[in-house]
Parts: C-alpha cells; structure tokens; sequence
C-alpha cells in the first residue's frame, strides 16, 4: 500500500517518501524470501529444499536485510539535514543525490550477499544435509560444515556485524542530534510526531542488531531449536513487518494519498 500511495500521489514525491518507496520495497523483499517458502512447507508438512534454493534464499535474504539497513541509515541523514539544515535541505538532497544513495545502497546489498553466499556454499559439509530452522540460515548451514572450515564465513559475519553496528550508532546519534533540535521547537505536535517516529524506528532497528547478532555469533552451546526459532523470528520477520507501521501507517499523507487511491479504485 504504501508503494501505491508514493507512486500515485505526486505530492509524496519528495526525498522522505523515495526513500520511503525504497524500504517497502525491500521489506517486502524480506519477508517474500522466507515466509512463503516456510508457509508452503507447514501446509504440505515438508521440510526439502533444494541446494540452488537455499544458496539464492540466502543471497536474496541478505540483499534485502543489507539494502535495507543501509536505507534506513540513509533515511536517517534525510531527516537530519530535514530538520537540523533546512537550508541546506534542497540543495543536499536533490534527486541527482537521493537516487546515487538509494543505488549505492542497493548496490552494497548485492556485494555483501554475493560474499556471504559464496563464502557459505564454498564449504565442505560434513554433518548432513538438514537445516533446523524455518529458511536457510547461514548459522545453521556453518553447523553442517566440517568444523575447521567455516572460519572464513564467521570473520566476513563480525565485519558485516561491525558495518551494521555503525550504522546503528550512526542513526542513534543523527537522532539524538534530531531531538536536541527538536526539543528547542515551540510546536509540541511537531516535537510529538519528531518522538513518535524516531523512537519506534531505533527501537526496531536495536531489535534487529540484538537479535541478528545473538542468532550469528551466540556459542554453540547455548543453541536449542526452539530459542533458534524464537530468535530467527524476531529478526526476519517482526522488523520488516513493523515497518510499514512506523512509517507509512501512521503517516497522515500516506494515509491520506491511500484513501485517495482506493476511492479511485473504487469508482
């Protein structure tokens, strides 16, 4: 929905809804590469995948998961220089701009998928041929391998942990200096709606990084199948999933443009 609200309405066609644009595109990304998949096999009660289905699951996966992060931290200069450089806004963010960062961060999605995937299924496995998890997931494959063969793929693990750790701060501080500037504003529906919005995005984001890194670093020891599940859950399904919420359904324009596009569609 929110796709067709920023397609069709051209007021919405400014530098925060591009990006907007871009990040329903690659959740949806997110949650097509694995739930359907998982809901295919609880209908027909299988588990079998291909091995060419769970290398390009775990490309596709990490494409999107890699983009997406690298949009939100985009999205997170946007609204800094939106609301710390007013008037420097137009001249930074010009279309020319906005679509060489939304290519590089596509562009950073597919690099970093084609080296996890690559290093994966480059590895011996000599423990059989059964993932215990819902989709391919990179750890659970590592479990497969022969056990001094994985080293490559967990350093390329705590470097692309270590990029997406700075982006976590980088966001977290762009806010913190969003809220100072905030805070210095007369309009309390403006410091409200500033509050409302960053705060759920770094809570999700945090849930992701908590999660993510638990899932690929956590020791062996401590893995069963069901915390496996619980935390696999939290961190390919629930932030792409309250996205959308946080961003585009409690947006008075989006929902604005949505009852707009579905009168139309009506009559």
């Amino acid at each position: 929905m929110t796709r067709t609200a920023v397609a069709c309405d051209r007021r919405l066609h400014t530098p925060m809804y591009f990006f907007l644009l871009n990040l329903a595109l690659l959740d949806l990304g997110c949650i097509s590469t694995t739930l359907p998949k998982a809901m295919v096999d609880a209908l027909w009660d299988t588990r079998a995948i291909s091995y060419a289905g769970c290398a390009a699951q775990i490309f596709f996966y990490f494409y999107f998961v890699s983009a997406e992060f690298s949009v939100l931290t985009i999205m997170s200069y946007d609204r800094y220089v939106a609301i710390c450089k007013p008037l420097h806004y137009e001249t930074l963010m010009d279309s020319r701009a906005c679509a060489t960062m939304a290519a590089a961060a596509w562009g950073a999605g597919v690099l970093n998928s084609l080296l996890h995937t690559a290093s994966t299924f480059s590895l011996p496995l000599c423990q059989g041929n059964v993932v215990n998890q819902f989709f391919c997931e990179i750890p659970q494959i590592l479990k497969l391998s022969c056990s001094d063969s994985y080293f490559r793929e967990v350093v390329l693990i705590i470097f692309s942990g270590s990029l997406g750790f700075g982006c976590f701060v980088y966001i977290f501080v762009t806010y913190v200096q969003i809220f100072k500037t905030v805070l210095r504003m007369p309009s309390e529906q403006g410091r409200h709606k500033a509050f409302s919005t960053c705060l759920p995005h770094l809570a999700v984001v945090s849930l992701f990084l908590s999660t993510a890194f638990f899932a690929y670093l956590k020791p062996p020891s401590i893995s069963s199948p069901l915390l496996d599940l619980t935390v696999a859950l939290l961190y390919s399904v629930v932030p792409p999933t309250l996205n959308p919420i946080i961003y585009s359904m409690r947006n008075r324009e989006i929902k604005h443009s949505l009852r707009k596009v579905l009168q139309y569609t009506v009559f």
